[in-house]
């Protein structure tokens, strides 16, 4: 199915169905969102302070990103080399747009609202709906919720420094990957799906040790790209 058949109207969600988006989708939100606290540190341990820190995360909005300039200065590296890593983590959320534009069928000024929220978990939680009134819900509530609880915990992460230790320690990192997990487990219902899952995670594994963080990330995407592209021409030529 293209993006503009799916991204036409049907019939209105059910209360069931409703309730269950924005249930799914804060679960997502809050599990992410929380991490924040520990960008908040790192960022501030790195030289930045707290209203640079902060800024970063209401700004930029997307946490590879964040993380990778603020790890390339804390490494000692040159502001601009920051700057660059982090736009070249940043390409994804546009090949997420891409996608995500027919589908929520927003215009104006909406638009570019809405583009400060095409994030991993609000494409996620979007992209799976089945009428557009549903990935406008997903999209919201997870991005909206995201972006609330980001940077109110960046901010508690900056104040408090390391006082609080890494939140690593606490297990909120393995909560993010459980729910994204939790959103990829659905898709696998097909052997080329999973052929595809298996494929990407193979590939960012081995690019872990050899690449920048957040890059494997681009790789494994990549790879599920590659394989929608041969799909594609298959189901031509046949």
């Amino acid at each position: 199915m293209t993006a503009e058949v799916a991204a036409e109207p049907t019939e209105a969600l059910e209360p069931s169905e409703r309730a269950g988006i924005v249930r799914d989708s804060l679960g997502v939100g809050i599990a992410t969102g929380v991490y924040g606290t520990s960008f908040g540190a790192v960022s501030v341990a790195a030289g930045l302070d707290v209203w640079q820190t902060c800024a970063l995360s209401l700004l930029m909005f997307t946490g590879a990103s964040q993380f990778a300039l603020v790890g390339v200065l804390a490494s000692g590296g040159a502001p601009l080399s920051g700057v660059f890593t982090a736009l070249l983590l940043g390409t994804r959320n546009t090949l997420y747009g891409l996608r995500l534009a027919p589908l929520l069928g927003w215009r104006g000024w909406r638009r570019a609202a809405a583009s400060h929220l095409v994030i991993d978990e609000s494409s996620a939680m979007s992209v799976t709906r089945r009428n557009r009134e549903g990935a406008r819900l997903g999209f919201l509530v997870t991005g909206g919720s995201v972006f609330v609880l980001w940077n109110l915990a960046t901010l508690l992460g900056a104040l408090a420094g390391t006082a609080i230790g890494d939140p690593r320690d606490y297990g909120l990192d393995a909560a993010v990957g459980a729910a994204f997990l939790a959103l990829l487990w659905p898709r696998l219902g097909t052997t080329r799906n999973r052929v595809v899952a298996v494929a990407a995670a193979a590939v960012a594994l081995g690019a872990v040790p050899v690449t920048a963080a957040g890059v494997p990330v681009l790789v494994a995407a990549g790879v599920a790209l590659l394989a929608g592209v041969l799909g594609s021409r298959t189901g031509a030529a046949r």
